[in-house]
């Protein structure tokens, strides 16, 4: 284990299973090993303590404080803010699962206190990381094919949360929109810098397990004139676009498709509608033979270069914020059937 940073686990749910998969990765490997977990559930710890290898396994993660460097805190977002402030206060560098915090309070404060501790605080946007994206950003960056006209993001899935589950709660910190859209959102500032106006629209339709929204619609106007679109909707019992990100260029194209895998740009189409489809030029950039793998390897690659190489995520604390301030803003506009003024809300360069 020598030079390696020791990584601990807390919470050994659902979304740990999914970070799960990237940790067999050789290069994480040479870089880290997971030396404790922790949850309340007996049954999941054990679980998780095999198939982490792990050699500490504990109920209370103040225990853990001893037999880690960095942690990733994957519990139900009320307690993200206390369970953050402890390791930091530890001088324990932290990947926090999405949501960073519930309330803007709570994020200012953490964020505070890992500056204060110097210590890594990143959010967990694996959306981020994935090859397709980051090609998609490449892309808009160079200008290849002219300005942005508008991005557009559909997710659509079926999660329903169990009646006693505390994602059916309060705890939650809103609905869809918040616990899962906030990603979408990270994404539309990255790609289209700086917000001005937009609107959301959010229902509990067949959803009744949740206190807030289960589907949601998103319109942005950005500043440099580009519109950006995400619908969500945790409650599809059938779908078309899966998790589907096109981006509308001046002269192209540019999407990618998580059912197919595919990453393609579409050119050339000049022509009147009755011939739209035969004066296409379709190119195919990639194809991902496992489309549905979250590559959460790469994230948390990203947090231990974060830390052994003093850099900042490109999913930091303070852009996490910013992101959801931009949830918060849309939530209460909608509260009062308005626009909301979402200025000042970009990303940092």
């Amino acid at each position: 284990m020598e030079n390696k940073i020791r990584l601990g686990i807390i919470g050994c749910g659902a979304m740990t299973r999914t970070h799960s998969k990237g940790f067999g990765s050789e290069e994480l490997n040479e870089k880290m090993v997971i030396t404790a977990v922790c949850d309340v559930d007996e049954e999941r710890l054990q679980t998780a303590k095999e198939v982490s290898g792990a050699a500490f396994a504990t109920t209370d993660y103040r225990k853990m404080v001893d037999y880690v460097d960095a942690v990733l805190v994957s519990l139900p977002h009320d307690l993200h803010y206390s369970v953050g402030v402890f390791f930091a206060r530890n001088k324990k560098h932290i990947l926090m699962e999405k949501p960073l915090c519930n309330t803007e309070a709570e994020c200012e404060n953490l964020i505070r206190i890992c500056e204060e501790e110097k210590v890594v605080l990143m959010c967990a946007y694996p959306v981020r990381h994935w090859p397709e994206i980051v090609k998609m950003k490449e892309i808009a960056d160079s200008k290849k094919y002219g300005e942005i006209l508008q991005m557009s993001i559909w997710t659509e899935q079926y999660t329903k949360y169990a009646e006693d589950s505390w994602g059916a709660s309060a705890r939650l910190g809103g609905g869809q929109f918040f616990s899962h859209g906030c990603h979408y959102v990270d994404l539309l500032l990255w790609f289209l810098g700086e917000p001005d106006y937009g609107t959301h629209i959010g229902s509990r339709k067949f959803c009744p397990w949740l206190l807030e929204e289960g589907t949601s619609n998103v319109v942005i106007a950005f500043k440099n004139g580009a519109m950006g679109y995400h619908f969500g909707t945790w409650v599809a019992k059938g779908t078309k676009m899966g998790y589907d990100f096109q981006i509308h260029f001046e002269n192209a194209l540019v999407s990618y498709s998580r059912i197919t895998g595919k990453l393609e740009i579409r050119e050339g189409m000049d022509k009147g509608a009755e011939e739209v489809f035969s004066s296409q030029k379709i190119t195919e950039i990639s194809q991902n033979e496992n489309p549905y793998d979250k590559k959460t390897h790469l994230e948390i690659l990203h947090f231990i270069e974060c830390i052994t190489e003093n850099k900042e995520p490109v999913t930091n604390a303070r852009d996490a914020l910013q992101g959801l301030r931009v949830v918060w803003k849309l939530y209460d506009a909608e509260k009062h059937r308005t626009m909301a003024d979402l200025s000042g809300l970009g990303l940092s360069k």
